[in-house]
């Protein structure tokens, strides 16, 4: 018999089964739209990145709330074991299997129907929490509950294993970010403003969060990508523009390709590319089925990336420290012997790329 590798990533969080359904346009109110595809599958985030993780061959685990003993959660326990994920799925009888529902348009934006009660997340309490002992990573969602999530964090930190922590707008509350960042390795936020495109929110929560003693800080920005800082290191990586059929799962699944790349020791820019090629490509076509880590990383290859330094409390593009001016006796010599080589009206190009680059 295969002895099974004990999880390199361990999700801890809400199950729950979801339908996806796919539509040309989200209808006005009291009217309707015809769906294309419907699409089940198993939420929230810390599930759909394992069940992602393990299409890419990465062996994981989950640690999740209760589901209910009934069709849904038996349901919820064998798509589990079809993708491969480790762990006890718990049943009870105090409630019915929770249900999402996510309608999503070909603009990419969705609309989603959950059902999430205190009664159901406090089951995490009583999880058994063993999985995360030998693993190489343990992911955890702010809006499972402060209270919830803690126990799992702690207990990883005791176990010497890190922590991506979901915070989404929890930045928002310093106390909670204070309290959290004595045990997250990554944390992965977002600001309404970044979402479209102004780029001093994203700086401003990058910079918050950098500051708070986090050591690797993700600021997700939809269509316009994102930008992680580790310590002096400051990435920003552009989405590539794509066709949108179906939003649902393209954040997890953008953490999901981080994680991938984190998991397999790649560099910063790496795993930061990877993950937006990857939720990327997740959004052109419905469901949760993952391209390949080839198809992924031919994609990541190509996109624009811009990289910075923090100094003097600000954050500072690396082409502007490199710049060198006009007047500097560098410049000169290097135009005098350019001169020599190239035609003139190659000349003024040829010389800034140089320098400058």
């Amino acid at each position: 018999m295969k002895k099974t590798k004990a999880p390199a990533y361990v999700g801890f969080g809400m199950l729950t089964p979801v339908y996806i359904m796919a539509l040309d346009k989200l209808p006005r109110h009291n009217t309707g739209a015809i769906v294309h595809q419907v699409s089940d599958y198993v939420y929230d985030d810390a599930a759909i990145i394992a069940c992602n993780l393990s299409q890419w061959r990465v062996p994981v685990g989950m640690i999740g709330t209760a589901v209910g003993d009934d069709l849904l959660g038996h349901d919820v326990a064998d798509k589990l074991k079809k993708w491969g994920v480790q762990g006890k799925v718990r049943f009870t009888k105090k409630y019915r299997t929770p249900l999402e529902v996510n309608v999503s348009d070909k603009k990419g934006a969705r609309t989603y129907f959950w059902q999430r009660s205190e009664e159901i997340l406090s089951t995490l309490d009583s999880a058994d929490l063993s999985l995360i002992k030998q693993s190489k990573l343990l992911y955890v969602d702010w809006y499972d509950g402060d209270a919830h999530i803690l126990r799992a964090m702690q207990y990883a930190k005791e176990c010497h294993v890190p922590v991506f922590l979901n915070f989404e707008h929890g930045h928002t509350n310093k106390e909670l970010l204070k309290k959290y960042a004595g045990l997250v390795t990554i944390c992965q936020a977002v600001t309404d403003a970044a979402q479209i495109g102004k780029k001093q929110a994203m700086l401003a929560v990058a910079k918050k969060l950098f500051n708070s003693g986090i050591q690797t800080a993700i600021i997700t920005m939809a269509s316009q990508g994102c930008m992680v800082v580790q310590g002096d290191e400051i990435i920003r990586v552009y989405a590539p523009k794509v066709k949108a059929v179906d939003g649902s799962g393209a954040g997890a699944t953008f953490s999901s390709g981080y994680i991938y790349g984190y998991l397999q020791g790649w560099s910063l820019e790496e795993s930061v590319r990877f993950a937006i090629a990857a939720a990327s490509l997740k959004v052109t076509r419905s469901g949760l089925e993952m391209f390949s880590v080839q198809e992924i990383k031919g994609l990541a290859r190509t996109l624009r990336v811009e990289r910075m330094t923090y100094r003097d409390n600000q954050f500072v593009k690396l082409g502007k420290l490199f710049r060198i001016p006009e007047d500097n006796a560098l410049f000169q010599e290097t135009r005098k012997l350019t001169e020599k080589l190239l035609p003139k009206r190659k000349l003024e190009r040829k010389v800034k790329k140089s320098l400058v680059e």
